[in-house]
């Protein structure tokens, strides 16, 4: 293993993509992570699409980097194995809906005195208390109530879902930012009693947008829908060029915006009382939108790029996958890897990001098929005799 995280070891029984992905990052950077499945069944995710002869290849990203076990929690016998793991581990990540665990022996009492130090991540659509806690959540779910859909569309249209489940992965950020800031406090007082995080999936969401909640309290202001022009800054959109690309400009300071103007040949903007700063160019974005869109109408994809970094303006080209793959900067970066996998031989998949330094990270393996490691895990880890491993498997417990 490689990275800033080597030695901490996780337990991910979580399913679907918010605290799997979590798991992913901690497995990144250097944690050693088992993936833990209901026997036969697996997690949800090993369903989702696109598939390429029969194996599902979202699959290998989200899970990419763990070891791959069996066992079904709810069953006695296997709540009682899974506690005799714990001592093994410092991170738990689950999410069940609140109270599922209890049922199944595996409260948090009965969790912190199997292992006194666990930091335990329970993530949930809307949390571990309140009138919806038991409601079930999908991103979509999240995204709506958390406010981005609202926002999120042309002005004149119906609310937007992104073509990918924002929530589920910006939930996974915070997921790993708040087991890294439980495992700071518990290096920093050795001893210190484990530590329980409730992340509602939809706070999450919320979180992400920032301003909204100060916004209306203080202006009164529902924010609405703006289509691809900003709300923040001008001019700020996306624009066709002559040969049919697109590419999105941003840039809200008064150097940036003296350079887009230089781009585009028009410096005399700079002036213009209208576009003194940016709460003035917001004021007029349909007048600077509209310049700069007919400029780069007249324009193919090539001449407004040289255009714009000639004059150190902020454009760019809006890419799909096959052109982020040809990008030189991106693959002079390795923003996107091959990475070892059972099926295919090797998969590309992005990077780990950030990087480290001094702890360089590498992903060590695709994500693999349910129970992949039961016999070394069992045996090695947990110290079962081939008997006993055997008598499980019977018994659908692992």
């Amino acid at each position: 293993m490689a990275g800033p995280l080597t030695g901490l070891k996780v337990l991910d029984i979580a399913t679907i993509i918010a605290g799997p992905s979590a798991a992913a990052l901690l497995a990144d950077y250097g944690a050693d992570v088992v993936k833990l499945e209901l026997p036969g069944v697996g997690d949800g995710a090993r369903g989702f699409p696109p598939f390429k002869e029969g194996k599902p290849l979202w699959w290998k990203v989200t899970n990419r980097g763990k070891r791959f076990v069996t066992l079904d929690l709810r069953k006695p016998e296997g709540a009682a194995l899974l506690l005799r793991m714990l001592p093994q581990f410092d991170v738990l990540i689950e999410n069940f809906r609140p109270g599922t665990l209890d049922k199944w022996g595996l409260d948090k009492a009965a969790l912190w005195t199997a292992q006194p130090s666990l930091v335990i991540l329970r993530a949930t659509g809307f949390g571990q208390t309140g009138p919806y806690k038991h409601r079930p959540g999908f991103a979509r779910v999240f995204e709506a109530m958390g406010g981005l859909t609202h926002i999120t569309g042309e002005a004149d249209g119906e609310p937007m879902h992104a073509g990918y489940p924002v929530a589920d992965n910006v939930g996974g950020l915070f997921a790993t930012v708040g087991i890294l800031a439980a495992l700071w406090a518990r290096a920093n007082r050795p001893g210190a009693p484990g530590e329980e995080i409730d992340l509602s999936l939809t706070e999450a969401t919320l979180k992400l947008l920032e301003f909204l909640p100060i916004e209306h309290q203080q202006l009164g202001k529902v924010r609405e829908r703006s289509g691809n022009a900003n709300q923040y800054s001008a001019p700020a959109a996306v624009y066709r060029t002559r040969d049919g690309r697109w590419v999105s400009l941003a840039g809200s300071t008064n150097p940036l915006f003296a350079n887009n103007c230089r781009a585009i040949g028009r410096p005399d903007l700079v002036a213009d009382p209208r576009f003194a700063n940016n709460e003035q160019r917001v004021a007029h974005a349909k007048e600077l939108n509209a310049l700069f869109a007919h400029w780069c109408l007249d324009h193919d994809l090539s001449e407004v790029l040289a255009a714009f970094d000639a004059a150190h303006g902020t454009i760019a080209p809006i890419y799909g996958i096959d052109q982020i793959e040809a990008d030189p900067h991106l693959s002079a970066r390795q923003a996107i890897c091959d990475v070892p996998d059972a099926d295919f031989g090797s998969v590309r998949m992005a990077n780990v990001v950030p990087r480290f330094a001094s702890a360089p990270c590498q992903i060590q393996h695709s994500g693999g098929d349910i129970g992949r490691d039961n016999e070394a895990f069992f045996a090695t880890d947990m110290g079962l005799t081939a008997e006993h491993i055997a008598a499980l498997r019977a018994a659908h417990i692992i």
